[in-house]
This record gives C-alpha cells, sequence and structure tokens, in this order.
C-alpha cells in the first residue's frame, strides 16, 4: 500500500485553492494555541519564553472568525445545490456526526488514561458534549458550526431573512454573547451560536464578492498586502497589549466587542489576502493540503500531540517549550493525515462518516473528480 500524502506536484485546479490555504493557516494556528496550552497544563515553565504566550494570545483574535467566515462563504451554493432538508442531514453527516463520535472517543481515551494527560475526566464529561461543548477541550467548534449553519439555513428559507438583515441579527447575537461573557451567565453551547453567527452571517453576505474570479488578482496582490498590514499590526498590537495589561486574554473580545470585531476582521482579510497570493503563485502546497483535511486534523490532532508530549516528556525527558511545540504541531498536522488515509484503506470509514464514501484526494480521483475551476464552488459548499 502507498500513501502519497504529501505529494504535492499533482495538485490540480479542481478546487478553490485559496480556500484550503486559508484553512490551512487557520488550523495551524488551532493547534498552535491548544498545543502550547497543553505544554502549560502539564507544568512545564514557559515564562521564559513570552514570545510564545504573545504569539498564542494573538492569533486567538481571529483564527475561529476565519473558519466560520471562510464556511459562510458557501451555504447559500449548498443550499441552492441541496434545499433545507439536504442541507441539515449533509451538516449531521459532515460536522455533527464525527463530532459525537471522536467527542467520546477522546473523552473515553482521556479518562481511561487520567495518569498521563492534563485532563481530568469522568462520567459528567459525556454530558457536556451535548450542552456545554467547551468542557470537552477542542470539540466546540463542530457543534458550534452545526449548530450556527442550521440556523442561519433555518431563518434563510423559512424566515427569508436575507443579507444584511441576517449580519444585523448576528450582531446583535455577538454583543448578547459579549454581555453572559462579562456577567459569567453560561448558557452553554447556546453562546457559541451567539458569538459566531456574526462571522457565519458576513461570509454569505460578501460570498458573491470574494467568490468572483475576475478580482482574484486584486484579492492576491500585493497592493492590497501593503495596504492590510500597517492596520493588522495595529490591531494585534492592540489586542495583546490591552489583554496583557488587564491579565485576562479574552478582555477585548468580552469587554470591547466592537473592536473585537474590527479586530478579528482585520486579521481575517489579512489572511485571506495571504491565501489569494499563495495560489496566485501556487507556492507552500503542503499548507494547501493541510487545509484539505482541517477537519480530520481538527478531529484528532490533540490525541497525536497529546501522545507526542508524553512520548518525550516521560522518555525522552525533554522539558524544552520551543522544541516540544514544534514537535506536538508536527505530529498534530501529519498523524491525523496518515490515520484518515489507513483508516480509509482498512474500512474504517465509519470513523468519519455514518454513510461510506470514498476517500477524499486533492489530485482527482476517487472522491473528488477532475472538474473545470468554475465548478470547484460546489465542492467546498459541501
Amino acid at each position: 500500500m502507498r500513501i502519497n500524502l504529501f505529494n504535492t506536484s499533482r495538485l490540480k485546479e479542481n478546487r478553490l485553492p485559496w480556500i484550503d490555504y486559508a484553512r490551512g493557516i487557520a488550523i495551524f494556528l488551532v493547534l498552535y494555541r491548544h498545543i502550547f496550552e497543553g505544554i502549560k497544563r502539564s507544568g512545564i515553565d514557559v515564562t521564559r519564553y513570552a514570545y510564545l504566550e504573545h504569539a498564542n494570545i494573538m492569533f486567538f483574535s481571529f483564527r475561529m472568525p476565519l473558519f466560520f467566515i471562510v464556511s459562510g462563504l458557501f451555504v447559500g451554493g449548498s443550499l441552492s445545490k441541496r434545499g433545507l432538508r439536504e442541507f441539515i442531514i449533509n451538516k449531521w453527516r459532515i460536522l455533527l456526526y464525527p463530532y459525537l463520535l471522536w467527542a467520546v472517543i477522546q473523552v473515553t481515551l482521556q479518562w481511561v488514561l487520567a495518569s498521563y494527560v492534563n485532563a481530568d475526566r469522568s462520567y459528567k464529561d459525556y454530558l457536556y458534549i451535548f450542552y456545554a461543548p467547551r468542557e470537552i477541550d477542542q470539540f466546540w467548534y463542530l457543534y458550534a458550526l452545526f449548530n450556527t449553519s442550521v440556523l442561519f439555513a433555518f431563518l434563510l428559507v423559512k424566515a427569508r431573512l436575507r443579507g444584511i438583515y441576517q449580519v444585523m441579527l448576528g450582531l446583535v447575537f455577538f454583543f448578547t454573547s459579549s454581555f453572559l461573557s462579562r456577567h459569567r451567565i453560561s448558557v452553554g453551547f447556546v453562546y457559541d451560536i451567539l458569538h459566531y453567527y456574526i462571522f457565519i452571517s458576513l461570509g454569505n453576505l460578501l460570498s458573491e464578492v470574494i467568490l468572483d474570479e475576475r478580482k482574484r488578482r486584486i484579492y492576491g496582490s500585493w497592493i492590497l498586502f501593503a495596504a492590510i498590514l500597517p492596520f493588522f499590526v495595529l490591531c494585534q498590537w492592540y489586542f495583546l497589549q490591552t489583554n496583557l495589561a488587564h491579565a485576562n486574554y479574552s478582555f477585548v473580545e468580552d469587554f470591547q466587542p466592537f473592536l473585537f470585531l474590527i479586530i478579528a476582521l482585520s486579521g481575517c482579510a489579512f489572511m485571506m489576502n495571504i491565501s489569494f497570493i499563495l495560489q496566485r503563485y501556487k507556492v507552500l502546497l503542503t499548507l494547501r493540503v493541510i487545509g484539505f483535511y482541517s477537519l480530520y486534523i481538527y478531529l484528532m490532532h490533540v490525541l497525536a500531540s497529546s501522545a507526542t508530549r508524553i512520548l518525550f516528556t516521560r522518555v525522552f525527558h525533554l522539558h524544552n517549550p520551543p522544541v516540544l511545540l514544534v514537535l506536538g504541531i508536527t505530529a498534530g498536522l501529519f498523524i491525523p493525515v496518515i490515520f484518515y488515509n489507513l483508516a480509509m484503506d482498512w474500512g474504517w470509514w465509519w470513523l468519519f462518516s455514518p454513510v461510506k464514501e470514498k476517500k477524499k484526494n486533492l489530485v482527482g480521483g476517487p472522491g473528488l473528480p477532475a472538474v473545470p475551476e468554475p465548478a470547484a464552488i460546489q465542492n467546498h459548499a459541501s
């Protein structure tokens, strides 16, 4: 059996490459935070590496909004293609099913291996899966994306709430979520719907403009890069310094929600500009592959990186935070991709979908036929 996961020489333009690049950037930043926080929770002293903590704080400002905006770009197309009922079924298949299954797998492993991992699990954590997903590490995002997408689609179809009205509702939701955070009012998974609805609605509103092929050169221009860069740097500097000053890494997000929106959107715009530039020059193709597999990386990266950290700290007595961070990110990116491909070859498709599917492939063939570039939108709209 041959696995050619990162042989990028045969990549074809049968998807929108910039989307894969954007997801690759976002999933890398997700891994950075989760793995760095895991290192800290394991008791390793990171105080000598302030720059790692500062990067962790800054990345926090835009990485999750970027995921929701990118997803929002294709909600309208997916609804037009499938209709509301099939849209919801599809979201159940690609988001909710793997969320439920892998959350149970991770909680069970953490409970069984309690003496080796940072998490302190009990039977209660299985209940958190349904109403408090932020209690079980990274998985809250998949639950939030499913719930937010379904609510958005339902209001779009049944209530005929379109365009700017969805954005206005998203703003009401967003400021409500900040109020709840400031006053420490817990509403479980509802918080994430309120908090991220604005980003999926903005993605939908801007979809026709952002997906306009005639504007690619503009979005991938160095002029746009130079225009956004100073504002991006200023926003990130403010986000970092303000949160540090209040010793609260979510201070801006909770107490200055309007400024947070500006900071988050500037970060998303800059990352999207970089993604278009990468697409334009066809470089860093491995990052594109990582973005393509981002869902499977998201599902398994905590298990892969935690096992790697435990191995190097307990067996090899390595306790250097930068080295552990690099090792953890590397394992968290590549082990899930390898496992996914092996699992599909072994017939373990049920680990990722309730129905049997062909293995996804970036180069045409099974799961992703070679199609003209315009049809790539439908591949992402799924």
